[in-house]
């Protein structure tokens, strides 16, 4: 399984956006974002335009415009990034009408332990937020395990 650059650059975004969020009186520009996270700002605003559809940034217009975290970053969990931006978190490659993986619509030898891998990887992106990958949390926790 790979996440494909949508989710993973409106996860460095958002993260990039969640340690604005105290310094600046003013919300942060996307262009600002851009050339910090070395992304491309018409695919930033792309991402955003889905992020900002799902109530997870607020923009705002005008001079000192740009956008805002609609929620905190402990209450923005990573899973709900990857969604807003249609990024799948399955790990099979079954369709998701619920059809199987193979030619005739069953399902393969493997389908459940890749089913079983993409909920891991749900479970652990739903229990991830913003705070937790700014604050450094992640790691943290990685080197006292």
């Amino acid at each position: 399984m790979r996440l494909s650059t949508k989710g993973r650059y409106a996860v460095m975004a958002m993260a990039d956006l969640a340690r604005r969020e105290g310094e600046a009186a003013r919300a942060v520009a996307l262009a600002d974002i851009a050339a910090r996270q070395e992304i491309s700002l018409s695919y930033l605003e792309q991402l955003f335009a889905r992020l900002r559809r799902k109530g997870l940034v607020k923009s705002a217009r005008g001079p000192g415009g740009g956008y805002r975290l609609a929620r905190t970053a402990g209450e923005t969990s990573i899973a709900e990034i990857v969604h807003a931006v249609d990024e799948p978190l399955r790990a099979t490659r079954c369709s998701a009408a619920g059809k199987g993986c193979m030619t005739r619509g069953e399902r393969c030898l493997t389908h459940d332990l890749w089913a079983d891998l993409g909920q891991q990887i749900e479970t652990y992106l739903s229990s991830v937020t913003l705070a937790d990958v700014i604050g450094g949390r992640l790691r943290a926790a990685r080197q006292a395990a």
